[in-house]
């Protein structure tokens, strides 16, 4: 279940090195050890999963294989989408395997309890896969802090999309755990804050196969837009259902909350065509992004998500964290990823908020018709760019007791 990846050969005389006094104060075990802990086999493995590791281990080759001297590991394990064999893990990692950060945590009742055990470890989590905002909110910690997206974000960028576009009526498909719950809350909020309303909503396991009562549900409500708070395979068998149900054709529009170029992929473009999305990164818009993404593709035969693209920013920040620190001490690192801007291909100008939040532009996109395909992966029309200081929200404002 679980591997490591080591970015370069440790000598003996690194090993001696190890053994110095200067050399402990400046990484404690000799290394510096990343944890990419994911849905692997699951409703979520195409949207983080075997690729997030591989998107990991491109930022630590790319930063050279080492930082203080000493080498960069990458070990990796499936959680299940379940929040107790994360935890184990996550303790098992920290406990007798020298982790000293864990990242992309897809799920969000996952991303929680790592977090919330990472505080007690004083290790520090970097969320790429997680959504809810209860992560840089009522559950904050010193050491927890999320990059690609969130779903107040979403929530900004598809609902706020689907209400100017008359959709000011909502119901709401969920998935039954915390993540749907934020999502909905969200979302919600933003309908009813700009006018609309919002009829009702049903809620459905993590991993369903038949959505069938729930789309029924959904399209007797008269609702003008059926809001899908889940993600992964969940959304796209929403979607093709709905299709079986012929709810877009009687009128009623579909607002994918969470769907990324992993699912649009997966689901094809015939199906997926004028679907309004929000992500945080894509490949296509600009030559800083094609270049990454060329490379990830050359590794894994697919373009990155956001979520892909979120997690080798997060590397390569906490990389660049623990170099300015001077030490792998996540007290230090901690304050130096909370001072440091981000600036790369993933995040222009990003900021980090004294809860963890990574403050950065979103895109709203919309997925195009198989004829405006021009080639490969050419899935989006960009519609707008969402500043993030309106993505997210303000710091001051998230509930974090963390905040001064």
């Amino acid at each position: 279940m679980r591997k490591t990846f080591v970015a370069s050969v440790v000598t003996p005389l690194a090993v001696l090195l190890a053994s110095s006094t200067a050399f402990s104060q400046a990484a404690s075990d000799g290394k510096v050890r990343i944890g990419i802990l994911n849905d692997q086999s699951g409703v979520y493995s195409d949207f983080g999963g075997k690729s997030s590791v591989e998107a990991a281990k491109m930022a630590v080759e790319d930063f050279g294989g080492k930082v203080l001297d000493v080498p960069i590991e990458v070990i990796d394990a499936d959680h299940q989408n379940k929040p107790d064999i994360a935890s184990n893990i996550a303790r098992q990692w920290y406990d007798t395997q020298q982790v000293d950060t864990i990242m992309d945590l897809t799920t969000s009742s996952v991303g929680l309890a790592v977090q919330a055990l990472s505080k007690d470890k004083k290790k520090i989590t970097i969320n790429t896969g997680a959504a809810t905002t209860d992560l840089t909110g009522k559950s904050c910690t010193p050491y927890g802090f999320h990059w690609a997206y969130d779903t107040h974000a979403l929530a900004v960028g598809t609902g706020g999309a689907m209400v100017k576009q008359g959709g000011d009526s909502w119901f709401f498909l969920t998935a039954d755990y915390a993540f749907g719950y934020s999502l909905e809350q969200q979302t919600s909020d933003y309908v009813k804050a700009n006018g609309g309303t919002v009829v009702g909503s049903v809620r459905h396991p993590l991993s369903s196969q038949d959505f069938s009562s729930f789309l029924l549900q959904a399209q007797s409500s008269g609702a003008k837009v059926i809001g899908l708070a889940n993600a992964g395979l969940d959304t796209a068998n929403s979607i093709k259902q709905a299709a079986e149900f012929g709810i877009v054709q009687g009128g009623q529009k579909l607002a994918a909350l969470l769907f990324t170029l992993a699912e649009v992929h997966g689901l094809g473009l015939e199906a997926a065509q004028g679907l309004t999305l929000t992500e945080g990164y894509y490949w296509n818009l600009d030559d800083k992004s094609r270049e990454f993404a060329k490379k990830f593709f050359a590794r894994t035969n697919k373009m990155p998500n956001m979520v892909h693209a979120g997690t080798y920013s997060a590397v390569t920040q906490y990389l660049k964290a623990v170099q300015k620190a001077g030490t792998d001490e996540s007290d230090a690192v901690s304050k130096a990823l909370h001072e440091m801007p981000v600036d790369d291909f993933f995040a222009r100008g990003g900021t980090v908020g004294a809860n963890g939040r990574m403050i950065h532009d979103m895109y709203l996109l919309q997925v195009k018709k198989p004829d405006e395909s021009k080639e490969p992966w050419d899935y989006y029309n960009v519609l707008a760019t969402i500043p993030g200081k309106e993505a997210y929200l303000d710091p001051a404002k998230a509930g974090c007791e963390l905040v001064k």
